[in-house]
């Protein structure tokens, strides 16, 4: 596969702090955004890029040249014009294309970006994530199956709830999508890639991986502190993570008994904090929770997706996001009116078994062993303990002592707050286990 890198940008928001400097050209850690991208590509054997040029144009062509110095071979579409995001694309050879933003920096794995594009016959696969900061960013909803059903554009006035699922600039476009012809201006976004949602055949990739916009001076410098801090590298999926798995009801939103409404959604006071502060930490923030409503024909998906777009929405506002959510939707017994009786089966995934938490390390690389379960009942310190992991008990769902289970969490904790406290500082200061949180004394 190939690539090509918009890196035709001006900066208009960062770029009085580098006047003399196309967009891609603003140095990171002291080198250019754009050459951090193609020695990434170039390392990971994608060496034919295209670059897709326009403000100061001979600044970049002077810097890279034929590419040879930094591992790969570079082409340049040189726009004496501003074409949009996707005028120049017709320029390109007509073959699978991997397509970068010159001013997101990033540190994936391509090979698992290539292999899902591939898996799912995609014309079309979006990189996409939650971030911390989902009102001024593009949401992207797909179904369960990761296709693409909508695109809510961050102009848009009112979006309602919605699932923190962000559009990150980084793309897969087959050869049947690269637009033949009139070199016109174009929008990748709005004239090639949301008129095809309808055909099925758009595809989003959810990943933990690093991906940042530095076009203002503030993310450049969160971008430049993640890096010198480790942080960037070993969230590449080439490597082992680690994560803090979290309950719902009880942990994070208050117990409402069987939630079947969104309204019935109100955090746990500090849950959006204790959140954005494994937002911050090389633990990724994945929610597991069992969801019995749908086998008993309580909630409909849409209305469980609807619950949990509140919830989002609720942590987004609050500069927090889950980096997954993951749901049990069955359960074993039978004789509820209206339940649905193929989701009345005794699974692998509802807790306490580790179903969920197995396959989450499957998708996300991640050593359970290294990693933590935070709930409030015992089903889930049994989940934590049968998958390996290290387990919390937190009190705001009261349901430690429901006999359920025959087990005791490694810790217990206040809330989720105390609890993410404990495991941070215990990451710093390397502190053994204990029984008792000192902030629940």
């Amino acid at each position: 596969m190939r690539a090509a890198i918009l890196a035709g940008g001006k900066g208009t928001r960062i770029g009085e702090m580098f006047p003399d400097l196309p967009k891609p050209m603003i140095p990171i850690c002291g080198k250019p955004v754009l050459q951090w991208q193609i020695e990434s590509l170039a390392a990971q054997g994608i060496t034919d890029i295209t670059l897709i040029v326009g403000y100061k144009a001979d600044v970049i062509k002077q810097h890279f040249g034929s590419g040879e110095n930094f591992g790969a071979r570079l082409g340049y579409i040189v726009e004496d014009e501003p074409l949009g995001t996707g005028g120049a694309l017709s320029l390109l050879p007509h073959e699978d294309t991997l397509i970068l933003f010159g001013d997101v920096y990033c540190d994936i794995d391509i090979s698992r970006f290539i292999a899902f594009h591939k898996q799912k016959q995609a014309e079309v696969t979006l990189f996409v994530h939650p971030n911390n900061h989902p009102n001024d960013s593009d949401i992207v909803v797909a179904d369960n199956q990761d296709r693409v059903i909508e695109w809510k554009s961050k102009k848009d006035k009112d979006r309602g709830w919605f699932r923190n699922l962000v559009n990150a600039g980084l793309y897969i476009l087959s050869c049947d999508v690269l637009p033949a012809g009139d070199i016109i201006k174009r929008d990748l976004d709005h004239d090639l890639i949301i008129p095809i949602i309808e055909n099925g055949a758009v595809f989003a990739y959810r990943s933990t991986e690093y991906v940042k916009d530095m076009g203002t001076p503030e993310r450049l410098n969160i971008v430049e502190r993640d890096i010198k801090s480790g942080m960037v590298a070993a969230r590449n999926l080439k490597n082992k993570q680690r994560a803090v798995f979290i309950d719902r009801d009880g942990t994070i939103n208050q117990e409402a008994g069987f939630l079947t409404l969104p309204e019935q959604l109100l955090l746990i006071p500090g849950a959006a904090e204790a959140v954005r502060l494994l937002n911050a930490s090389s633990y990724l923030a994945i929610c597991i929770t069992n969801q019995p409503v749908i086998a008993r024909g309580d909630v409909s998906f849409e209305g469980l997706e609807d619950i949990h777009a509140k919830l989002d929405t609720l942590l987004g506002e609050e500069g927090a996001y889950l980096d997954d959510l993951m749901y049990c939707p069955h359960h074993p017994h039978k004789g509820y009116a209206g339940e649905v009786p193929e989701y009345k089966i005794d699974c692998d995934c509802r807790k306490p078994k580790p179903g969920m938490l197995i396959h989450a390390a499957m998708r996300y690389n991640i050593d359970l062993s290294q990693s933590y379960m935070i709930g409030d009942r015992t089903t889930d310190i049994a989940a934590g303990q049968a998958a390996g992991c290290k387990t919390i008990g937190v009190r705001t769902g009261d349901k430690l002592s429901d006999g359920v289970c025959d087990v005791e969490p490694d810790v217990l904790s206040k809330d989720l707050l105390c609890a993410v406290i404990h495991i941070i500082k215990k990451e710093k200061n390397g502190n053994s286990s204990q029984k008792l949180l000192e902030s629940d004394l």
